[in-house]
């Protein structure tokens, strides 16, 4: 009896691990998103990856739509510029400091360089890597209680 407990307690949490893991996305995941039309990605995001509409915000510049995951862990957002395409962007944010060095390993071992540090317009401190065209920003949280945030450009 203590044996199949066991076994279904350690089932249980691989199942739930999977779950939790598989909200997060993959560098190329996000890149990915990029390519996308907003029709495609908000059709992606909901059937594919289960979640749900938070937010969307509309300037002349760009319309954002927002996403946050099963069980409220992560949100993503879809940038998409009036103007200048180039500046489309797909904005991931998570609270895990595993995971923001997770990403930063994956970042360098894509072969991104570290190029600039800065702080964006509501203080956060951010990090830029480039590799050719490609960038992608990883903003810190202010506090934690804020996210992090991980920006693929286009």
């Amino acid at each position: 009896m203590k044996t199949s407990t066991n076994l279904l307690l350690f089932l249980f949490f691989i199942l739930f691990q999977s779950q939790v893991s598989g909200q997060a996305f993959k560098l190329e995941e996000l890149a990915g998103f990029n390519r996308l039309d907003m029709a495609s990605f908000k059709t992606e995001i909901k059937e594919q990856h289960k979640y749900t509409f938070y937010d969307k915000t509309e300037s002349p510049a760009f319309v954002l739509f927002e996403y946050d995951s099963p069980g409220y862990i992560y949100k993503i957002g879809k940038f998409d510029y009036t103007d200048d395409k180039s500046q489309d962007n797909i904005e991931f944010q998570f609270k895990d400091k595993k995971e923001h060095d997770a990403y930063i390993k994956a970042i360098l071992a894509a072969g991104y360089k570290q190029t600039e540090k800065g702080k964006i317009l509501t203080g956060e401190n951010y990090v830029d890597y480039l590799k050719d065209k490609a960038q992608i920003r990883m903003v810190h949280p202010k506090t934690a209680k804020d996210n992090y945030t991980i920006i693929v450009f286009k």
